[in-house]
């Protein structure tokens, strides 16, 4: 501030007011990336914390409240789309007007991340069924999945390969789009690319925080077929969270920048690490328990 006041009175070196302009500059050059959630509530997660960690602003609307989704992206270095209880089928309103809104980054070719219901919404504004069961089974808890080599050569660091899930609905692979992830027979597609535009099926943002409140507030969830219990939905996230969090560290970057794709070998991956028990996950464990 010092430095700011003495430019203005005109009393500062040269020096001085060189090295405030930089700092004007920098904070003129920094992205802004549009995070769209879908209940009042809900947040970023380990995508923001990243994002911000990176110097990024964070623009969050969310449209499921009345908030308007921008005409342009002008103002805007690439879009998260998360989650949501909602299907990227339902009739609501707002949600058609989402998907149509799809084609602003598209046709743009900003960056574009579609996570769970954000890859479905995507996978329907490209033209791709989105899908479910009568019997309501679904993904919940960590599953496996099967990355394809393009989906090791996305960043420097390997596709993860155990995801964690929170779905009952799926989506085919949009036309003209390329197949990053495999999954089960039941869901078979896990994560794609289109041009500038990621969806993935799965939720790289979720702490376990969340985890926490998710297995608590969505309870009656679990229930469904395919749906794990929720001990497993925490030790999972033990056993798999380092290298899902490692490879988002790892895309997110590159994603923003335009260089996915552009690992000159498919990452190689590693053998799972146990998250440390360090004194946030500690506290995340408390909350969790007193959540029951």
């Amino acid at each position: 501030m010092a430095i700011l006041d003495s430019w203005r009175t005109g009393t500062s070196p040269t020096g001085q007011k060189e090295k405030v302009n930089e700092v004007m500059a920098g904070l003129a050059r920094r992205p802004t990336v549009l995070i769209v959630l879908h209940q009042e509530h809900s947040t970023p997660g380990r995508v923001g914390f990243l994002l911000r960690a990176e110097d990024v602003r964070l623009d969050i609307r969310r449209p499921a409240l009345g908030e308007p989704l921008p005409e342009s992206l002008s103002a805007h270095d690439g879009v998260v789309v998360f989650g949501g209880p909602m299907g990227a089928n339902d009739e609501c309103e707002w949600v058609r007007r989402e998907i149509d809104w799809l084609t602003v980054p598209l046709r743009e070719n900003k960056p574009f991340l579609g996570i769970c219901l954000g890859a479905q919404m995507l996978a329907r504004a490209l033209g791709a069924r989105v899908f479910s069961y009568e019997d309501k089974r679904s993904e919940i808890g960590y599953f496996p999945i099967s990355p394809t080599p393009a989906g090791d050569r996305l960043c420097t660091a390997p596709f993860p390969r155990s995801v964690y899930q929170w779905h009952s609905d799926g989506f085919d692979l949009p036309a003209g789009a390329e197949l990053l992830a495999e999954g089960g027979v039941d869901f078979p597609h896990q994560a794609y690319r289109y041009g500038a535009a990621v969806g993935v099926q799965f939720h790289p943002e979720v702490t376990y925080h969340m985890m926490c409140r998710w297995t608590v507030r969505g309870s009656e969830r679990l229930t469904r077929p395919g749906a794990q219990g929720r001990p497993r939905h925490l030790d999972g996230w033990f056993q798999h969270d380092g290298r899902v969090a490692a490879w988002l560290e790892g895309f997110l970057p590159a994603w923003l920048e335009g260089r996915l794709g552009q690992a000159r070998e498919p990452a190689r991956a590693i053998a799972p690490v146990a998250a440390a028990p360090d004194e946030a996950t500690a506290a995340e464990w408390a909350d969790c328990v007193a959540a029951e």
